[in-house]
């Protein structure tokens, strides 16, 4: 419009000054044109601005897809130089991609953000963890889709996240960094004001000294003797149940209020189990490189006892009875954010080396939280070590869906009778919590005694007897 104005304006003079100056307001247009190429641009927003110059008026347009869009009038500039910023943002080229919720499991539709393992600005690498979140069974990280500058997270700690959704974008572009534009540079802190005079000082200290004091609060007043002297306040701590916590304290709660619960106890004597280990221990991790543990005779009597009464390893479903015809044993771990039970499976087609192997791997896994749901689905039966805590006798509760649980404990050595003398003993008690709908007390007093006949004697699992 401006141009158009300068022509209008260079036609209505007379004679051959109209000519020249048309001529000159064409060729000053031509190098306007021809100037403001070099600003062009396409993948960012520029803004023009003389450094330490007035601009009383200053125009940019742009039309996309055009290679001569850039029209660019001048007017009142004092200066010559010109100092551009750049803003990069969000596009759709690739340079930035987002981190989302992956697939947790089939029964796990949900989870809590738990906490975030890098923060906004810093550099991750593809397949790098940058959050976790917590799940009713396993702790679940958040892996970079690709290299680059996380620029934000979309969620926050403590959130309910479904596979999926958004967490952070990344930035992958190689100047991820952005310049500050002049709107945003950090304004100069304002001159120090002039100190008042001292007449005005003098002034203010005198109202102050004048001001009277606040009243002091009465005393509190004396509590009854019959008023209970509770602990105050701030010494106590609130803090949120982690998912894991809640989801293993209603399932401990539905396993005390579905089943009808009973627990048998027996004693077992250590003395062959534990012989039997020192003897061999050094050739067995010699061989396969892993040491001989208890659990692993205990796994083995529990197969066996297992196979000697089904019913134990079956469970009720409605108004049926399901018998597995396989052996799938559960093995209670401790971490510190909870109770979880991997499942060593086939453990009636295993030795004591892949027990053993299979065990050390699971806790491993359990302790270090990268243990999969897959590897604690299922389970036919439950093993839980409360001696390795120091545990004398307890009762364990079931873990549904199946109907026993076999309890060991700490060995302590006791006096007890053999061959008519009282001798010293390395003695466990054990434990079996059933179902009493679907087991009664003689199966489950047969299957105890199984487990003591093989750990006091593990050469009946040689003869199968």
């Amino acid at each position: 419009m401006m141009l158009r104005a300068v022509i209008r304006r260079a036609s209505t003079r007379g004679g051959g000054s109209s000519a020249s100056g048309l001529g000159k307001s064409l060729q000053s247009s031509r190098v306007v044109a021809s100037t403001t190429q070099s600003f062009h641009y396409l993948a960012a927003t520029q803004t023009l601005v003389p450094r330490g110059t007035d601009a009383r008026s200053f125009h940019h347009r742009s039309c996309p897809g055009c290679s001569e869009c850039s029209r660019t009038v001048f007017s009142s500039f004092q200066g010559t130089t010109l100092q551009k910023w750049v803003r990069p943002y969000s596009s759709d080229s690739g340079d930035v991609v987002e981190a989302v919720v992956p697939h947790m499991g089939e029964s796990i539709t949900d989870g809590t953000l738990a906490n975030f393992l890098k923060k906004p600005g810093d550099r991750v690498e593809a397949d790098e963890a940058i959050a976790q979140i917590e799940t009713d069974k396993v702790t679940i990280d958040i892996a970079s889709p690709a290299s680059g500058v996380i620029q934000e997270f979309l969620v926050k700690e403590g959130d309910t996240v479904e596979p999926g959704n958004k967490v952070a974008i990344i930035s992958t572009s190689a100047d991820a960094v952005s310049h500050v534009a002049p709107s945003e540079k950090v304004a100069e802190k304002p001159a120090a004001k002039p100190s008042p005079p001292a007449e005005a000082l003098k002034v203010e200290s005198t109202k102050v000294a004048e001001k009277p004091k606040a009243p002091s609060p009465p005393p509190p007043t004396k509590q009854s003797a019959k008023e209970p002297q509770l602990p105050p306040k701030d010494r106590e701590r609130r803090v949120p149940m982690t998912r894991l916590r809640k989801r293993v304290a209603t399932r401990l709660k539905d396993s005390q209020n579905t089943f009808a619960l009973l627990t048998t106890f027996n004693e077992v004597d250590m003395t062959n189990l534990m012989k039997l280990r020192s003897q061999y221990k050094d050739a067995f991790f010699e061989k396969h490189g892993v040491k001989l543990g208890l659990m692993s005779g205990f796994i083995k009597a529990a197969v066996s006892a297992l196979q000697a009464q089904p019913v134990v390893n079956a469970v009720i479903d409605g108004d049926d009875i399901i018998y597995r015809d396989y052996v799938d044993i559960s093995i209670a771990v401790g971490t510190s954010k909870g109770l979880v039970v991997p499942v060593i499976r086939g453990a009636d087609q295993m030795n004591f080396a892949d027990i053993e192997k299979t065990i050390n791997s699971l806790a491993k896994k359990a302790n270090e939280g990268t243990i999969s749901i897959d590897e604690m689905a299922g389970g036919s039966f439950t093993v839980s070590n409360g001696g390795v805590y120091g545990s004398l006798i307890s009762t364990p509760i079931i873990n549904p869906p199946q109907s026993a649980i076999l309890g060991m404990h700490s060995i302590v050595q006791r006096p007890m009778v053999v061959g008519g003398s009282v001798v010293p003993r390395p003695m466990m008690y054990v434990a079996l919590t059933y179902d009493h709908r679907l087991i009664d007390g003689r199966e489950a007093v047969y299957f105890l005694r199984r487990i003591k006949d093989v750990v006091e004697d593990p050469q009946r699992l040689l003869l199968d007897i």
